[in-house]
């Protein structure tokens, strides 16, 4: 994330799975030796320091991304399983498709979910449902998820999706830079914050964004009834 933030020419990023499925979460082959050695038998005080160390670390990862100023597309197929819910929580929009499965399974393996899901999903699906995944650790599909607005849309095969999230970061990724990671930054200030402060905060920004160049060429564009050129530096690729 720190690499793609810092690249201009990327206007919006798509996650997805490279296999079957978008994620099974932790990988516990890999994870396993590397935590027991902080979990077992007299855990002292140096341990439980590593072991906060390590969690902190596989947080930032999830943090990044969301408060990355690129806008980020989850595209899940298949599975999404603990550690892909959490990932997708961080994403801005999340999209899947029909056969998708979702459950933040982290309580069958007695833990607690730590890296980020129960702090980035109360404010897209409520608490209520934030709770029902993470006491139950349940499986659930991808109706389900659309309903409750884990997802904004579901298709019907993995391609129709893949195509659909090219399709929308494309769409995102033609507007000025200025405005889309602007409305990002307002929207990540305001979850946490009272509407004035909220209203005040975007009355800064835009106060310090209305001298662009590209905002001089949508009112241009708009006032002749064309389609606006924004800047082509900073508008390639996604």
């Amino acid at each position: 994330m720190d690499a793609i933030n810092g690249m201009a020419d990327i206007r919006c990023v798509i996650v997805r799975g490279s296999g079957d499925h978008y994620s099974y979460g932790l990988n516990l082959p890999h994870m396993i030796p590397r935590l027991a050695a902080m979990t077992t038998g007299a855990v002292v005080a140096h341990q439980r320091s590593e072991l906060m160390a390590q969690i902190r670390h596989m947080q930032s990862g999830f943090q990044k991304m969301h408060e990355s100023p690129k806008p980020v597309i989850a595209a899940v197929h298949g599975w999404c399983i603990g550690g892909g819910v959490n990932m997708i929580a961080a994403a801005d929009i999340r999209l899947c498709s029909r056969e998708a499965r979702f459950s933040l399974r982290e309580t069958k393996l007695a833990i607690t979910p730590d890296i980020g899901g129960l702090q980035f999903l109360p404010p897209i699906i409520g608490q209520g449902f934030t709770r029902e995944m993470a006491f139950t650790g349940a499986d659930y599909d991808a109706a389900f998820a659309e309903r409750i607005g884990l997802v904004n849309h579901v298709y019907d095969t993995p391609d129709a999706l893949f195509q659909a999230a090219n399709q929308l970061a494309r769409q995102i990724a033609d507007n000025p830079a200025t405005a889309v990671q602007g409305a990002k930054r307002v929207l990540n200030y305001s979850l946490n914050k009272s509407i004035e402060d909220g209203l005040q905060y975007v009355a800064v920004w835009n106060s310090s964004q209305l001298q662009s160049d590209d905002f001089s060429e949508a009112i241009q564009a708009t006032m002749e009834k064309r389609k606006a050129e924004f800047n082509k530096k900073t508008n390639r690729g996604y």
